[in-house]
Formats: C-alpha cells, sequence, structure tokens
C-alpha cells in the first residue's frame, strides 16, 4: 500500500515539473537583435561582384576615348565623320511653249504635199492620155479605190470627170488639174464646219471625249490637242480615263506637264467612268476652259468593253453634255478603218474625226471615204510623230497636196 502511494507521488511530482517547463518556455521572450556592426574606415572597399552596377559620378563629365590616353602607345587620332549627302530634289519639268496654229500649219501643208501626191501625180498622167477610153477609165477607178476613196465617191467622181471632159473637149494639163481639183473638193467637202468645239457659250469648261482602237495613237492625239489648245491660250485639264493600260496614264500625264496641264488619274484597272466624272468635276473647280478625257482602247469585236465606253459617256453627261466626241483612226488602215468608226457611231454619236499617221502614204482618200460613213467631218490630221504636228484639217490644203503643183 505505501508503495502504491509512493508511486503516485513520484508521477504527480514529475508532471508538475514538465508543466512548468512547458509554461516557461511560452513565456521567455525573444532575445533582442545584435546591434549592427561599425564598419571598420580602415579597411579597403570591397571589390565589386558580378552584376553590380557601376555608376559615374555626377559631378565628373564622361570622357571620350579619343580623351583618354591609353597605357604603352599614343593617343588615338579623332576619326571625322563624313558629311551626309542630302537627296537630290526633282525638278519640276520645264512648261513648254507650243508652236501656233499659224506656224504650224504652213509646215504641215509643206509636208503634206511631199507625201501625199502620189494619187493626184497618178490620176494626172491617166487623164492626160491622147484617148481616154473606157480601159483608161478603168485605170482612174482603181487608182481612187487604192488610195482608199471608197467605191460610191470613186464611181461619182470617175462619171462627173468624163462628162466634163468630153462636154469641155480639150485635156490641158493645167485644165485637168483644175477639174480633178474641183471634183476632189466636192468631195471631201468645202461647206462643213470642221471646228474643235470646246467653248461653249453658257458654261466652262468645254467637254471633250477621245475615243479609239488601240494602236490608233488615241493618247498621243490627246496630248497633242491639249498643245494646240494651250497655244491658242486655253487652259486643260486632262482624265486619263484609259485605266486598263499600265503605260497609258503615265503617258498622257507626261504630256500634260510639258504644257502646264493638270492630269486627273486613278488606280490601274480602276472605274474609267469614274475617273472621267472626277476630271470634270476638278476641271469646274478649277475653272479651266476645256477637259479632254482619254479613254481606253477599244476594240470593236468586244462588246462589253464598248458598252463600257457608252457608260463612260453617260456618267460625264452627269456633269454637263459632252461638246465633242473624237473618234481617232489610222489613216493607214483603210477599209477596216472604217469597221472601227461604224462601231464606235453606234456606242458613241461622233461628232468630228482624227485622221494619224496620213504622212508618208498615199491612201488620203481615206479623208472621203470616212466622210462619207459616218457623215461627220475630218477636224484634225496628225502627220508626223513630233509633238506639235497636229493640226485642223483644211480641204483645200488637203486637195492641193494630193495632186501636187
Amino acid at each position: 500500500m505505501e508503495t502504491v502511494i509512493l508511486v503516485v507521488v513520484i508521477a504527480v511530482v514529475v508532471l508538475a515539473v514538465l508543466g512548468g517547463l512547458v509554461v516557461g518556455s511560452r513565456r521567455r521572450k525573444p532575445l533582442p537583435p545584435p546591434p549592427p556592426k561599425t564598419p571598420d574606415i580602415t579597411a579597403p572597399p570591397a571589390e565589386p561582384h558580378v552584376g553590380d552596377e557601376a555608376e559615374t559620378p555626377h559631378d565628373e563629365p564622361r570622357r571620350t576615348i579619343e580623351e583618354v590616353d591609353l597605357p604603352g602607345g599614343p593617343a588615338p587620332v579623332a576619326v571625322e565623320e563624313p558629311p551626309v549627302e542630302e537627296a537630290p530634289v526633282e525638278e519640276a519639268p520645264a512648261i513648254e511653249i507650243p508652236e501656233p496654229t499659224a506656224g504650224r500649219l504652213v509646215r504641215l501643208r509643206a509636208r503634206l504635199s511631199r507625201s501625199q501626191n502620189a494619187l493626184g501625180k497618178g490620176l494626172l498622167t491617166l487623164l492626160s492620155r491622147e484617148h481616154l477610153d473606157d480601159d483608161t477609165w478603168e485605170e482612174i477607178e482603181d487608182t481612187l479605190l487604192t488610195a482608199d476613196v471608197g467605191v460610191l465617191p470613186t464611181q461619182e467622181l470617175v462619171e462627173r470627170l468624163r462628162e466634163r471632159v468630153r462636154v469641155l473637149g480639150t485635156r490641158t494639163p493645167d485644165e485637168l488639174r483644175g477639174l480633178l481639183r474641183e471634183e476632189l473638193l466636192t468631195l471631201v467637202g468645202t461647206d462643213v464646219d470642221r471646228t474643235v468645239k470646246t467653248e461653249p457659250e453658257d458654261r466652262k469648261p468645254g467637254i471633250v471625249m477621245v475615243v479609239g482602237v488601240n494602236g490608233t495613237g488615241k493618247t498621243t492625239t490627246t496630248g497633242k490637242l491639249a498643245r494646240v489648245l494651250v497655244a491658242d491660250g486655253r487652259s486643260v485639264v486632262l482624265g486619263a480615263a484609259d485605266t486598263f493600260r499600265a503605260a497609258a496614264a503615265d503617258q498622257l500625264q507626261t504630256w500634260g506637264e510639258r504644257v502646264g496641264a493638270y492630269t486627273v488619274r486613278g488606280p490601274e484597272a480602276g472605274d474609267p467612268a469614274s475617273v472621267a466624272f472626277d476630271a470634270v468635276k476638278e476641271g469646274k473647280e478649277m475653272g479651266v476652259d476645256v477637259v479632254l478625257i482619254d479613254t481606253a482602247g477599244r476594240l470593236h469585236t468586244k462588246t462589253g468593253l464598248m458598252d463600257e465606253l457608252g457608260k463612260v459617256k453617260r456618267v460625264v453627261e452627269k456633269h454637263a453634255p459632252l461638246d465633242e466626241v473624237l473618234l481617232v483612226l489610222d489613216a493607214t488602215t483603210g477599209q477596216n478603218g472604217l469597221v472601227q468608226a461604224r462601231v464606235f457611231a453606234e456606242v458613241v454619236d461622233i461628232t468630228g474625226i482624227v485622221l494619224t499617221k496620213l504622212d508618208g502614204t498615199a491612201k488620203g482618200g481615206i479623208v472621203v471615204a470616212v466622210q462619207r460613213e459616218l457623215g461627220v467631218p475630218v477636224k484634225l490630221v496628225g502627220l508626223g510623230e513630233g509633238a506639235d504636228d497636229l493640226a485642223p484639217f483644211e480641204p483645200e490644203a488637203f486637195v492641193d497636196a494630193l495632186i501636187g503643183d
């Protein structure tokens, strides 16, 4: 019994001691941190570690490498930087002064007479024969047909010549030349208004649309016509509505820059009608005298493109009526040119014809044939590659050139 009591007492004492230790450990406060060490001013500064940033004192100016003497050698020589070359400034092209209309007419008459008198000489040679029999008159007909005068005009001319030669009974060279000149003038027509309409009385600007097949010189003719107008003292805006040929707009703009004419153009393969509309709009805002619209060279066999040409005309006429629709034809194409003219006339109302490449060919009779086909006059002729080789058509000068002096 005493032994049990003794064990209990010992257990109580052990528990009490353990509880005191636990409580004491909970109430014990943590020791304060040790005070910071005072740096030793006599110790050398620590070496910088990798990654430490070295900072340049703000009170010392930064020196260049040229100012620092490197050990073991002379100081490097400062290298001068080459001067920066400025990009050359593109100068605007100088504006040319086109040749006046009167001056170019004199020169073109001389050129036409040198290149076109093969037809007239051939006819005069045949008419000067001692006996004008049926075979001779057939040769005269063949000569006229070869010159692209056309079947009906040729028959009319031969019949009148035969009658007049028979009645007069004389055939001196001067008389024959006079007869031939009169009959050719009758065919060409001297009582037709060949003025290019560019000055409407009730508004500004005059609107001219230029149409024609590729290869006839249409864009070049538009540029040359701008020169003619500028030479006559008129201001011009060009509309580059030929958006299907990549170089057409650039070509037309170059022509315009040479005489100070502004060119309205659009994106390549864009809507030609939109370009034409904008050209007339800007022409009205700028107050110019004439707007020239160069259209795409439509092939007469492509109906869709021809319909689009009609759309250009309709869109332009939302601003104002067209004053001129000029059809450009290559004088060397002959009867094929008549087919082209007929198709264009069905799409737009042709008011005048421009014959290009009339120099160097004896086929001047196309003037008669195309006028008869369309019922509209030839108003301008191109007689060369020069910038001023475009002039108004004069029937008398043309016929005199055909038959020679």
